[in-house]
């Protein structure tokens, strides 16, 4: 490997004749204050940058000539400058933004003209290359189309504005979402929080953006899927004084109401922070079913030196919800033969509670202009006390359904440290962009299930004509909670330990970038039925980028993923890790200077050791062997023209079962996947005349092909083909909006399931029909 990297980078250098010019510098507002996230553009370029958390930018590949550079963010006034630049020179300019008290006391519609574009991943994602150059699938939703959908939590729809991305149903209490052949892992700002049933759906109201990122990427942030993970970006403080207020009424008796706060605490800009609020109660278009949620969320950032910041996170939510599983309908005959408000849950049944804390601790040091090093800790608890539901069977007849309660108890404890350095060096003509770190986590889980029983009301429970309210407390399961979950458990533990290198190696005047990575992970998995497992692996990254023009690139990866496995069969054999490998080729293209995005991919990821559910021993899982997924991913974001915004994708997925100690399941559709799905968002909002201010916006979103994710019978695990449309109609002026969203337009009855082998019925989970959301929103 290190003979072959020597001889590849001296070729490589052999063949570079010159070199364009670097512009960088630092952005600070009129009270000296690094002004964070400022959008830095060369004018005429296509180039462009964002400004780290120090307020330091750069910008490379810049043709020799003379320029004009704009700074902009929103509330604070656009700078511009003049500058020239040569061959091979590196150009300091550096602005001061004055602070508009204008700027921040109204919304113009026309101020962010690519509301649904963002050129660079978080910071979070550790990756200093804009998203046009990584050689890598990466899908960002921003704030603003959050906030345009109405989205209150991963839950619901976000998964519409990525390619290939779809929520499979399971227990409303984590999004399960699949992507390019499996369940994605879930990350909240860099750092893995998936737990078996969690981690809980973060709330809208503290996100900034959610980044898909498509592939292996465990050599950037920890063991990951092959098919990739979805990263979380909580919002961070601005230092600019302002604030937001959002309230929102609508079907089955919802009430929601968000605050935003952000500001200085310090007069000189040294303390930062920000504040969200939120508080909701919501019913649900099934009976006797509500999710009531508080969500706190403050954040302090330290700014102790020009150099040197440290970010504290807590985020506190609780859920309330009504007995888990009462999503669920249940028959013997088939699927969608119940109303769409039917459910097994009684009006006198306790509800679950949920308290999720977590701390996010961000130490952030620049040791010059080249190299910064950074350290996160993060402690996240999540405690559910609750119960959930689901049936026994049916009576002879197929009519009357035999419910059940169980015990449903959670702890789960994670601890993650991570500590990684990105830098800038040169060597002769070859420029390194250079990414390193340490990843560490421990997790720990206790869960009770195994307390629960049957009931079902004096005369059983007909499906087709039930009767509520019949069910006396006396006839529900008793649960002995006296002893703590710690005690009374099921206890499962996951810790690994990894180191990683990634060097980006850029020629030809940064027009072809060379990714070069490795990662080492020794992970240890625990539990009462397979004891310790063990499992270490070197996973490597090869990735190479070319740019066509200042507009367009064309990327290759080849990359390996590795999972560890807690468990094990019915027979006791403990289960071998995940392992698998992405092939992937895909180009990017950028429109009308960035104002538009596209990027086509094609992948094909092998995957061994899947696990699927245990047809003959319940609650059990068995190792399939191999699966293997081909696809193709189209992606386009943007705004088209003036006033009008658009989100399109479509991802064609073929993946199937190719290895198997079972051969009837050979060239079986992987379960959970879909083999044609395409989405659309358009909006637009008039910006000048008399309609000034006014929106309307129309989304669809179409499902063929769809395999349940639970059985795996190959025969009753297809669903019929999905298509649901949404719409909003809106009105901003000047700080004041209001909007009013129409979910279903169409009024389909919408469902996703499966059949359940082990008790021989069908389950499904159904959507809400047509239903309304009406907000108004309040910036001052």
């Amino acid at each position: 490997m290190k003979l072959s990297f020597t001889v590849l980078l001296v070729m490589c250098s052999a063949w570079v004749f010159g070199q364009n010019g670097t512009l960088k510098g630092k952005v600070t507002t009129n009270d000296g204050k690094p002004a964070e996230f400022v959008n830095v553009i060369i004018k005429g370029a296509n180039r462009g940058a964002v400004a780290d958390i120090d307020g330091n930018y750069q910008i490379g590949n810049v043709k020799p000539g003379e320029y004009v550079a704009q700074v902009s963010f929103i509330g604070l006034k656009a700078e511009t400058k003049k500058f020239s630049i040569k061959a091979d020179e590196t150009v300091t300019l550096d602005f001061e933004m004055e602070i508009s008290a204008n700027q921040l006391q109204e919304v113009v519609v026309s101020a962010n003209p690519s509301k649904y574009v963002t050129d660079y991943p978080s910071i979070s994602l550790r990756l200093k290359t804009p998203l046009l150059e990584v050689p890598q699938n990466i899908q960002v939703v921003t704030r603003q189309v959050i906030q345009d959908q109405q989205i209150f939590d991963m839950l619901e729809g976000v998964t519409r504005n990525v390619s290939g991305a779809t929520r499979v149903e399971h227990w409303d209490t984590y999004a399960q979402i699949n992507m390019r052949g499996s369940r994605i892992a879930a990350f909240r700002n860099g750092m893995n929080v998936q737990s078996t049933w969690g981690p809980l759906a973060e709330d809208m109201s503290m996100v900034e953006r959610v980044e898909f990122v498509k592939g292996p990427a465990g050599f950037m942030l920890a063991n990951g899927e092959p098919s990739g993970f979805y990263n979380v970006v909580t919002k961070k403080p601005t230092g600019i004084n302002k604030g937001e207020a959002n309230m929102t009424v609508g079907s089955f008796n919802t009430y929601r109401t968000a605050l935003d706060f952000d500001g200085k605490l310090s007069q000189d800009g040294k303390v930062l922070y920000r504040l969200n609020l939120m508080g909701q109660t919501k019913g649900s278009h099934r009976d006797y079913e509500f999710n009531n949620r508080i969500s706190i969320a403050p954040v302090l950032k330290f700014q102790f030196t020009p150099n040197t910041s440290l970010t504290a996170e807590y985020t506190y939510q609780f859920n309330q919800m009504s007995v888990i599983g009462s999503n669920y309908a249940f028959s013997k005959k088939g699927m969608a033969d119940l109303p769409v408000n039917f459910t097994t849950a009684e009006p006198n049944m306790d509800p679950s509670n949920i308290n999720d804390n977590t701390l996010f601790l961000s130490l952030a040091h620049s040791l010059n202009d080249n190299w910064k090093l950074t350290g996160q800790l993060a402690y996240m608890k999540y405690s559910q006390i609750g119960q959930s539901i689901w049936p026994s069977g049916f009576s002879a007849n197929g009519d009357t359904l035999i419910r059940g309660a169980s015990i449903w108890d959670v702890l789960g404890i994670t601890k993650v440290g991570q500590f990684f350095v990105n830098g800038d060096v040169k060597t002769g003509p070859v420029n390194h962009r250079i990414l390193g770190g340490l990843d560490m986590g421990q997790k720990d889980f206790y869960h009770d299930w195994a307390q629960g029983g049957a009931y079902s009301g004096p005369a059983g429970f007909n499906i087709y004509n039930p009767v509520y309210g019949t069910v006396p407390a006396s006839a529900y399961p008793k649960y002995d909670r006296s002893l703590s979950l710690r005690q009374r458990g099921v206890y499962y533990a996951q810790s690994y330990a990894a180191i990683y290198l990634q060097d980006e190696l850029r020629f030809f005047e940064d027009k072809l970038r060379l990714t070069l990575a490795g990662r080492y992970t020794n992970a240890q998995d625990s539990d009462p039925y397979s004891g310790i497992g063990k499992a270490e692996k070197f996973t490597p990254r090869v990735g190479l980028s070319y740019s066509i023009n200042k507009n367009t690139s064309v990327y290759a990866v080849f990359d390996e993923a590795f999972v560890p496995q807690a468990g094990a069969t019915f027979q006791g054999k403990s289960f071998d890790p995940i392992t698998g490998n992405n092939k992937e080729i895909g180009i990017k293209r950028e429109w009308l200077g960035g104002l538009w995005s596209t990027s086509v991919s094609a992948y094909n990821i092998t995957k061994n050791n899947v696990l699927t559910a245990d047809p003959n021993n319940q609650y059990f899982s068995i190792q399939l062997g191999q699966t293997q997924v081909k696809g193709i991913e189209f992606d386009l974001r943007g705004q088209i023209m003036h006033g009008l915004d658009l989100t399109l994708n479509y991802a064609y997925t073929d993946g199937k079962v190719t290895k198997d100690t079972e051969e009837k399941n050979v060239g079986v559709q992987i379960p959970g996947t879909s083999k044609n799905v395409a989405n659309a968002w358009l909006s637009y909002k008039a910006t000048n005349g008399a309609l000034k201010g006014f929106g309307v916006s129309l989304g669809g979103q179409f499902i063929a092909g769809r395999s349940s994710w639970y059985v795996f019978d190959g025969s009753k695990q297809g669903l019929p083909n999905y298509f649901k449309m949404d719409g909003a109609v809106s009105y901003q002026a000047n700080k004041f909006a209001v909007a009013l969203n129409v979910n279903n337009i169409t009024n389909a009855y919408l469902y996703m399931g499966a059949f359940y082998d082990w008790s021989q019925f069908y389950y499904w989970q159904t959507e809400a029909k047509r239903n309304l959301r009406l907000s108004i929103n309040y910036k001052f």
